[in-house]
Protein backbone atom coordinates (compact mmCIF):
# COMPACT_ATOMS: atom_id res chain seq x y z
CA UNK A 1 0.00 0.00 0.00
CA UNK A 2 1.06 3.63 -0.30
CA UNK A 3 2.19 5.01 3.06
CA UNK A 4 1.72 8.50 1.64
CA UNK A 5 -2.01 7.82 1.53
CA UNK A 6 -2.33 7.05 5.24
CA UNK A 7 0.34 7.57 7.90
CA UNK A 8 1.11 6.17 11.34
CA UNK A 9 -0.45 9.12 13.16
CA UNK A 10 -3.76 8.66 11.34
CA UNK A 11 -3.79 4.93 12.09
CA UNK A 12 -2.93 5.41 15.78
CA UNK A 13 -5.66 8.03 16.08
CA UNK A 14 -8.23 5.53 14.76
CA UNK A 15 -6.73 2.41 16.39
CA UNK A 16 -5.17 3.45 19.72
CA UNK A 17 -4.82 -0.19 20.89
CA UNK A 18 -1.72 -0.43 18.63
CA UNK A 19 0.18 2.30 20.49
CA UNK A 20 3.39 1.21 22.19
CA UNK A 21 3.71 -2.13 20.40
CA UNK A 22 6.89 -2.60 18.34
CA UNK A 23 5.69 -6.03 17.17
CA UNK A 24 2.22 -6.29 15.72
CA UNK A 25 2.00 -2.51 15.81
CA UNK A 26 1.26 0.29 13.36
CA UNK A 27 4.24 -0.32 11.07
CA UNK A 28 3.43 -4.01 10.69
CA UNK A 29 -0.21 -3.14 10.00
CA UNK A 30 0.78 -0.62 7.32
CA UNK A 31 3.14 -3.12 5.70
CA UNK A 32 0.44 -5.78 5.45
CA UNK A 33 -2.64 -3.75 4.61
CA UNK A 34 -4.37 -2.07 1.68
CA UNK A 35 -5.92 1.38 1.95
CA UNK A 36 -9.19 1.95 0.07
CA UNK A 37 -11.60 4.82 -0.48
CA UNK A 38 -15.11 3.43 -0.98
CA UNK A 39 -17.94 5.65 -2.31
CA UNK A 40 -21.29 6.04 -0.56
CA UNK A 41 -23.85 3.31 -1.35
CA UNK A 42 -21.30 0.66 -2.32
CA UNK A 43 -22.01 -2.95 -1.30
CA UNK A 44 -18.81 -4.24 0.32
CA UNK A 45 -19.82 -7.78 1.27
CA UNK A 46 -22.91 -9.82 0.41
CA UNK A 47 -24.48 -12.71 2.28
CA UNK A 48 -22.70 -16.00 1.59
CA UNK A 49 -19.35 -14.45 0.61
CA UNK A 50 -16.07 -15.72 2.02
CA UNK A 51 -14.31 -13.24 4.31
CA UNK A 52 -10.89 -12.84 2.74
CA UNK A 53 -10.05 -9.50 4.41
CA UNK A 54 -10.54 -7.82 7.77
CA UNK A 55 -11.08 -4.06 7.60
CA UNK A 56 -10.74 -1.10 9.96
CA UNK A 57 -12.80 2.04 9.33
CA UNK A 58 -10.55 5.12 9.28
CA UNK A 59 -13.29 7.55 8.26
CA UNK A 60 -16.92 7.28 7.21
CA UNK A 61 -19.73 4.88 8.06
CA UNK A 62 -20.72 1.33 7.07
CA UNK A 63 -24.13 -0.27 7.65
CA UNK A 64 -24.39 -4.02 8.31
CA UNK A 65 -27.85 -5.47 7.75
CA UNK A 66 -29.99 -8.49 6.91
CA UNK A 67 -32.73 -8.73 4.30
CA UNK A 68 -35.72 -10.95 5.11
CA UNK A 69 -37.49 -13.12 2.53
CA UNK A 70 -40.23 -10.48 2.26
CA UNK A 71 -37.62 -7.84 1.39
CA UNK A 72 -37.65 -6.08 4.75
CA UNK A 73 -34.28 -4.76 5.92
CA UNK A 74 -33.11 -5.09 9.52
CA UNK A 75 -30.06 -3.04 10.47
CA UNK A 76 -27.72 -4.95 12.78
CA UNK A 77 -25.24 -2.15 13.47
CA UNK A 78 -23.15 0.65 11.99
CA UNK A 79 -19.37 0.87 11.83
CA UNK A 80 -17.65 4.23 12.23
CA UNK A 81 -14.10 5.52 12.73
CA UNK A 82 -11.85 3.02 14.53
CA UNK A 83 -14.36 0.17 14.36
CA UNK A 84 -14.36 -3.26 12.70
CA UNK A 85 -17.06 -5.77 11.83
CA UNK A 86 -17.87 -8.50 14.38
CA UNK A 87 -19.43 -10.71 11.69
CA UNK A 88 -16.28 -10.52 9.58
CA UNK A 89 -14.15 -11.44 12.60
CA UNK A 90 -16.52 -14.29 13.43
CA UNK A 91 -16.53 -15.71 9.90
CA UNK A 92 -12.71 -15.52 9.69
CA UNK A 93 -12.29 -17.31 13.03
CA UNK A 94 -14.94 -19.94 12.24
CA UNK A 95 -14.05 -20.21 8.53
CA UNK A 96 -17.71 -19.67 7.61
CA UNK A 97 -19.28 -17.30 5.07
CA UNK A 98 -20.54 -13.79 5.80
CA UNK A 99 -24.15 -13.95 7.10
CA UNK A 100 -25.30 -10.42 6.22
CA UNK A 101 -24.71 -7.46 3.87
CA UNK A 102 -22.36 -4.53 4.47
CA UNK A 103 -22.77 -1.24 2.61
CA UNK A 104 -21.20 2.21 2.91
CA UNK A 105 -23.52 4.87 4.34
CA UNK A 106 -21.09 7.65 3.41
CA UNK A 107 -17.84 7.93 1.48
CA UNK A 108 -15.61 5.70 3.59
CA UNK A 109 -11.89 5.03 4.06
CA UNK A 110 -10.77 1.60 5.25
CA UNK A 111 -7.55 -0.27 5.95
CA UNK A 112 -7.81 -3.99 5.11
CA UNK A 113 -5.56 -6.92 6.01
CA UNK A 114 -5.82 -10.47 4.60
CA UNK A 115 -7.70 -12.86 6.88
CA UNK A 116 -4.67 -15.15 7.24
CA UNK A 117 -2.58 -12.19 8.47
CA UNK A 118 -5.21 -11.32 11.09
CA UNK A 119 -5.27 -14.95 12.26
CA UNK A 120 -1.48 -14.99 12.63
CA UNK A 121 -1.54 -11.76 14.67
CA UNK A 122 -4.31 -13.09 16.94
CA UNK A 123 -2.17 -16.19 17.46
CA UNK A 124 1.07 -14.29 18.15
CA UNK A 125 0.12 -11.04 19.88
CA UNK A 126 -1.86 -10.55 23.08
CA UNK A 127 -3.07 -7.05 22.11
CA UNK A 128 -4.54 -8.38 18.86
CA UNK A 129 -6.29 -11.22 20.72
CA UNK A 130 -7.71 -8.70 23.19
CA UNK A 131 -8.88 -6.43 20.36
CA UNK A 132 -10.75 -9.21 18.53
CA UNK A 133 -12.30 -10.70 21.69
CA UNK A 134 -13.40 -7.27 22.92
CA UNK A 135 -14.92 -6.63 19.50
CA UNK A 136 -16.84 -9.91 19.63
CA UNK A 137 -18.15 -9.38 23.15
CA UNK A 138 -19.19 -5.74 22.75
CA UNK A 139 -20.93 -6.17 19.40
CA UNK A 140 -22.60 -9.42 20.44
CA UNK A 141 -24.31 -7.62 23.31
CA UNK A 142 -25.49 -4.97 20.84
CA UNK A 143 -26.96 -7.57 18.46
CA UNK A 144 -28.73 -9.39 21.32
CA UNK A 145 -30.32 -6.08 22.36
CA UNK A 146 -31.56 -5.51 18.80
CA UNK A 147 -33.06 -9.02 18.62
CA UNK A 148 -34.78 -8.55 22.00
CA UNK A 149 -36.26 -5.23 20.91
CA UNK A 150 -37.59 -6.66 17.64
CA UNK A 151 -39.15 -9.69 19.35
CA UNK A 152 -40.42 -8.23 22.63
CA UNK A 153 -41.03 -4.50 22.18
CA UNK A 154 -43.90 -2.83 20.38
CA UNK A 155 -42.85 -0.80 17.34
CA UNK A 156 -43.93 2.53 18.85
CA UNK A 157 -41.71 1.87 21.89
CA UNK A 158 -38.79 0.89 19.64
CA UNK A 159 -39.26 4.08 17.63
CA UNK A 160 -39.45 6.25 20.76
CA UNK A 161 -36.31 4.60 22.14
CA UNK A 162 -34.53 5.09 18.79
CA UNK A 163 -35.35 8.81 18.69
CA UNK A 164 -34.45 9.30 22.34
CA UNK A 165 -31.05 7.70 21.76
CA UNK A 166 -30.25 10.39 19.18
CA UNK A 167 -31.48 13.10 21.57
CA UNK A 168 -29.25 11.84 24.39
CA UNK A 169 -26.30 11.96 21.99
CA UNK A 170 -26.96 15.67 21.48
CA UNK A 171 -28.97 15.46 18.25
CA UNK A 172 -32.51 16.79 18.41
CA UNK A 173 -32.68 17.03 14.60
CA UNK A 174 -32.23 13.60 13.00
CA UNK A 175 -31.37 13.51 9.29
CA UNK A 176 -32.84 10.08 8.46
CA UNK A 177 -35.50 9.07 5.94
CA UNK A 178 -38.52 7.04 7.02
CA UNK A 179 -37.11 4.08 5.09
CA UNK A 180 -33.76 4.33 6.89
CA UNK A 181 -35.45 4.53 10.30
CA UNK A 182 -37.62 1.52 9.43
CA UNK A 183 -34.51 -0.45 8.51
CA UNK A 184 -32.80 0.59 11.75
CA UNK A 185 -35.64 -0.58 14.01
CA UNK A 186 -36.72 -3.62 11.98
CA UNK A 187 -40.12 -2.69 10.56
CA UNK A 188 -41.68 -1.29 7.37
CA UNK A 189 -41.52 2.28 6.07
CA UNK A 190 -45.32 2.51 6.13
CA UNK A 191 -45.45 1.68 9.85
CA UNK A 192 -42.72 4.22 10.65
CA UNK A 193 -44.45 6.95 8.61
CA UNK A 194 -47.74 6.31 10.42
CA UNK A 195 -46.14 6.36 13.87
CA UNK A 196 -44.07 9.47 13.13
CA UNK A 197 -47.26 11.25 12.06
CA UNK A 198 -48.90 10.19 15.33
CA UNK A 199 -45.88 11.50 17.24
CA UNK A 200 -46.12 14.77 15.32
CA UNK A 201 -49.85 15.09 16.06
CA UNK A 202 -49.01 14.59 19.76
CA UNK A 203 -46.42 17.41 19.48
CA UNK A 204 -43.55 15.07 20.37
CA UNK A 205 -41.70 15.72 17.11
CA UNK A 206 -41.94 17.80 13.95
CA UNK A 207 -41.37 16.39 10.48
CA UNK A 208 -39.73 17.89 7.42
CA UNK A 209 -38.29 16.31 4.29
CA UNK A 210 -35.62 13.82 5.37
CA UNK A 211 -35.58 15.13 8.96
CA UNK A 212 -37.20 14.40 12.31
CA UNK A 213 -36.91 17.10 14.98
CA UNK A 214 -37.52 16.15 18.60
CA UNK A 215 -39.67 18.74 20.40
CA UNK A 216 -40.65 16.98 23.62
CA UNK A 217 -38.22 14.26 24.79
CA UNK A 218 -40.17 13.77 28.04
CA UNK A 219 -43.13 12.42 26.06
CA UNK A 220 -40.78 9.99 24.31
CA UNK A 221 -39.60 8.77 27.72
CA UNK A 222 -43.23 8.30 28.79
CA UNK A 223 -43.91 6.13 25.75
CA UNK A 224 -40.95 3.90 26.63
CA UNK A 225 -42.14 3.50 30.25
CA UNK A 226 -45.71 2.48 29.31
Amino acid sequence: MSKQTVNQIEVLSALPFLEGHSKGGVEELLNNSVYSKIPKGKIITTEGERCINFSFVLNGSIKVYKVADNGREITLYYLSRGESCILTASCILSKKTFPAISETETDTEVLSVPSEVLLSWVDKYEHWRAYVFNLLSSRLANIITIVEEIIFRNVDVRLANYLLKYFKEGQNKIARTHYAIASDIGTSREVVSRLLKEFEDSQIISLSRGNVTIINPKLLEEKIKK
